[in-house]
């Protein structure tokens, strides 16, 4: 049996970053690397990788996933996540749930027990609670910070236009995560609980197959961040794969899926891309983005906010 190189690639948000706040989404994706980079070393799959790096950047503040996130036009949080094997192409996925902390773990349940592919709201919460996932309430989510800039936004009526939800420098801190395992399968992973102000009920690209996120073993594992809207209307994140079984570099699919969301809808945002060779693609249209990648030996390579605009 062929041996392959665990390799673990996790991003943290493409948007205007400010200078103040790189060192936490940098200390972030460090620390969620270390988490899923611990489940690869001891002969984890690329699913426990990614769901333990996504888990570890819900649970901290700096992101907009899990506890932290921005809220909806109610006041509320309401959570997207969505998980992608690529050797059997099983997934899971959650929308607007509302009462459950670490919803990476239920898409995790939905991909290994469930017939079904995409579970949302209170469906999405009892099929939780059935598999012993608990529920809290909603106010556990919501910090204070979140309040003060939703009341700001309501009372200045911003983010009311499609211009302002689509500004580059509107953030866009959505988690992921893709992986390869010394098994020489791949996974991707992502969580995110959408944009500010959002309308209830609305379901960005995170957790929607193939444009938030996708796996194929036989192509490569995708993972995006940024604005919603433009990702779902050219499936970005199946886009970008196809790219890879087509010969492209992953360095190279990425590039193009970001130019190609540029110049089809006028999107923006972030990707990363991983196949069975190890090979890694990162590429955005942000002023910067949060990324990092784990690989064998040791040897981690630069986590930064980059600066590269397409």
């Amino acid at each position: 049996m062929s041996s392959f190189s665990p390799v673990l690639l996790v991003h943290g948000g493409a948007w205007a970053i400010p200078d103040a706040m790189v060192d936490s989404h940098l200390n972030g994706v460090r620390a969620a690397l270390e988490k899923g980079w611990s489940a690869l070393e001891k002969g984890g799959s690329a699913l426990d990788a990614v769901e333990q790096a996504v888990a570890a950047l819900e649970d901290d503040e700096t992101f907009d996933a899990g506890r932290g996130s921005f809220l909806n036009r109610d006041g509320k949080v309401q959570l997207d996540a969505f998980m992608m094997d690529g050797q059997s192409l099983r997934a899971g996925g959650v929308g607007c749930v509302e009462r459950i902390k670490n919803p990476i773990r239920v898409a995790r349940r939905i991909l290994e027990t469930s017939p079904h592919v995409y579970f949302v709201g209170e469906g999405a919460e009892r099929f939780a609670e059935e598999h012993g996932i608990p529920l809290v309430d909603n106010g556990e989510l919501i910090l204070p910070r979140e309040v003060e800039r939703w009341r700001n936004a309501k009372e200045q009526k911003y983010l009311t236009t499609p211009e302002e939800f689509c500004s580059p420098t509107s953030s866009h801190d959505t988690v992921g995560a893709v992986a390869l395992d010394g098994k020489g399968n791949i996974a991707g992973a992502t969580s995110t609980g959408g944009t500010l102000n959002k309308a209830p009920g609305r379901v960005g690209d995170s957790s929607l197959i193939g444009c938030g996120c996708y796996a194929d073993n036989d192509t490569a594992a995708a993972s995006t961040t940024g604005w919603g809207e433009p990702m779902m209307k050219v499936v970005l994140s199946k886009w970008a794969t196809d790219r890879v079984g087509y010969g492209d570099t992953p360095a190279k699919a990425a590039h193009e899926a970001i130019h190609y969301l540029h110049r089809r809808v006028h999107g923006h945002g972030g990707i990363i891309l991983l196949d069975r060779q190890g090979r890694t693609g990162v590429a955005h249209n942000t002023p910067r983005m949060a990324w990092g990648v784990r690989r064998s030996a040791g040897i981690e390579c630069a986590i930064e906010a980059a600066t590269q605009n397409d």
